[in-house]
Parts: C-alpha cells; sequence; structure tokens
C-alpha cells in the first residue's frame, strides 16, 4: 500500500470510527427528548457550515467556480441534506438494530452507482468483498445486546434507506467534483447550502426547544454529534474520496457496527467472544478483497 493509499484508509477509518460512536450518542440524545430530530439536525448543520467557514480563513484560498458552486449544492443535497435529515428522523422512529442492518446496504448500492456513474466494472473481486464485510457486520448486529428503545418503524426504516440512497449517489455522481477542491473549500459550501435549505423544515423545532432545562451531558453530546460526527468527520470523508474508489470508501460503513459493539464491551453491556472476533475478521477481510480488485483504469491499462 503507496503512501496515498494508506492516508486515504486512515482518514476513512477514523470518521467511521467516530460515526460508530454516534449512532448509540444521537438515540440518546434524541430518546433524553428535549432536543428533536429535526433540531439536531440543524444543530448538524449550522454547526458544521460555521466551523468549516471559520477554518477557511487560515486554509490555502482556491477559487471556484459558480457552476462548480451550484454543483456543490447539488452535492450537499445528496451527501447532507437528505443523507443526515432522513437517517436521523429515520434513527428516531426506529430501533438502532434496524438503523444498522439498512447501513449494509451502501456499499452495495455504491457498487452499482459507480459501474452506472463511473464505468466501473463490477468484479467478483467486489461482489464477494461487499458479501462478505456485509455478512460480517450483521453478525455483529444480530449477535449484540444493543438495547432498543424504540420498536420497529416501517416509515423509520424507509427513511434509513433513503439516507443510504442519497449517500451512495453523493460518492459515485459527485467523486470528480470533489477531487477538484480541498475538503475545507468543498465543505464550508456544501454546509451552507444544507443549513439554508433546512432552515425552513427546522425552524419551528429549533425555536420550541427549552435551551434551560437541557442538561449539560446533553450539551456535551450534541457538541460532540456537531464537532465530531458531523465536522471532523465529513473534513476526513473526502480525503478518503479523492485517494480511493467509491466502493472502497463506502465499505468503511461496516466499522461502524463493529466500533459499536466495542463500545457495548467496553461498558459491561456484552462480551466479546468468538463471534464477533470472527465477524470483525469478515468485515476487515471484505475490504481487502475490495481493495485488491481491479478499477476501470486499471482494466483499460491491461487490455491496452
Amino acid at each position: 500500500m503507496d503512501d496515498k493509499n494508506f492516508k486515504g484508509h486512515a482518514a476513512l477509518l477514523a470518521a467511521y470510527v467516530i460515526f460508530g460512536l454516534n449512532t448509540p450518542l444521537t438515540k440518546t440524545v434524541l430518546s433524553h427528548g428535549e432536543t428533536s430530530a429535526m433540531a439536531l439536525t440543524f444543530y448538524r448543520f449550522a454547526g458544521a457550515a460555521a466551523l468549516f467557514w471559520l477554518l477557511s480563513l487560515f486554509a490555502k484560498k482556491e477559487q471556484i467556480s459558480i457552476r462548480d458552486i451550484i454543483l456543490l449544492n447539488l452535492a450537499s443535497l445528496f451527501a447532507i441534506l437528505i443523507n443526515q435529515m432522513s437517517f436521523i428522523v429515520g434513527l428516531s422512529m426506529t430501533s438502532p438494530i434496524d438503523a444498522s442492518v439498512i447501513t449494509t446496504l451502501v456499499p452495495i448500492m455504491t457498487m452499482i452507482f459507480a459501474a452506472f456513474f463511473l464505468k466501473e466494472p463490477v468484479t467478483w473481486k467486489k461482489i464477494i468483498g461487499v458479501l462478505t464485510g456485509a455478512f460480517g457486520a450483521l453478525l455483529l448486529i444480530f449477535n449484540g445486546n444493543i438495547v432498543s428503545h424504540n420498536s420497529t418503524s416501517v416509515e423509520g426504516n424507509l427513511l434509513c434507506m433513503l439516507s443510504c440512497f442519497a449517500f451512495a449517489i453523493y460518492l459515485t455522481a459527485f467523486k470528480k467534483l470533489i477531487i477538484r477542491y480541498s475538503a475545507v473549500t468543498s465543505m464550508k459550501w456544501m454546509f451552507l447550502s444544507a443549513t439554508v435549505c433546512s432552515l425552513p423544515f427546522c425552524w419551528s423545532d429549533v425555536s420550541a426547544v427549552n435551551y434551560g432545562a437541557i442538561p449539560a451531558d446533553i450539551y456535551f453530546r450534541i457538541a460532540f454529534v456537531v464537532v465530531m460526527a458531523t465536522f471532523v468527520s465529513y473534513l476526513l470523508i473526502p480525503v478518503g474520496q479523492k485517494l480511493l474508489r467509491p466502493t472502497i470508501v463506502s465499505m468503511y460503513n461496516y466499522i461502524q457496527p463493529l466500533v459499536s459493539s466495542f463500545v457495548a464491551v467496553i461498558l459491561g453491556m456484552d462480551t466479546f467472544g468468538w463471534t464477533k472476533s470472527f465477524a470483525a475478521i469478515l468485515i476487515f477481510l471484505g475490504v481487502y478483497i475490495v481493495t485488491q480488485s481491479k478499477s476501470r483504469a486499471q482494466m483499460e491499462r491491461e487490455n491496452y
């Protein structure tokens, strides 16, 4: 693995470890009752937008065309607005187990969309790797002692599925756009767009929150969701997008249930036996197999 690939894998691993911590943490914030899913969504968008614009004051200035600003607004619709809003609202309506199971669809959707948008070949290695990782993730989910605060909801599950669909579209359809700019430049425009577009849908919930009644520990959890699970994660994901293929990027979704299982073990809510060890091996094996599959460029060079 060369230095560039290592940098991409390291960035994605860090981002999805944070996402893995975020799912149960977000569920506890929503279950507490003071903050609604729509209000929490707006905090994420507005908080991350402010942090990215602040960071841009210290980053290298990049010229960006009006056309690309419009395209970044469109990318924001899929990567942030639909993805995050539908997932948080869906998670508030369904169980963490259902939400975790549905996220395993992202690599499968991404592999299909990459073939459509980027003409990337659907090889046997990709198929085997994606399914191996999915099996490992599902093994973890169904053998974990995850406490569900909500029963299964068809509407909630459909919203989580919409979230996966939107993110898979973003990883593939907008890859060429994202690699043209730094993460700070692309994300500051995307989160600004998401903040403005979400305001009509979220403002009534944001204004209805009794901020004085929110306990300090919930504020700390909201801060983690905004700063770490939104700002830092979305700063890292474009690094992986620039250096790795979309299907490889999407495979890191399987890290989330693995992280959740580790957290449950650390908190004494679960044990890490042979089943979870085997599941973890399958997840990393699946990622490895996909990284060994040939890209379109590699196949064209061989045919040439």
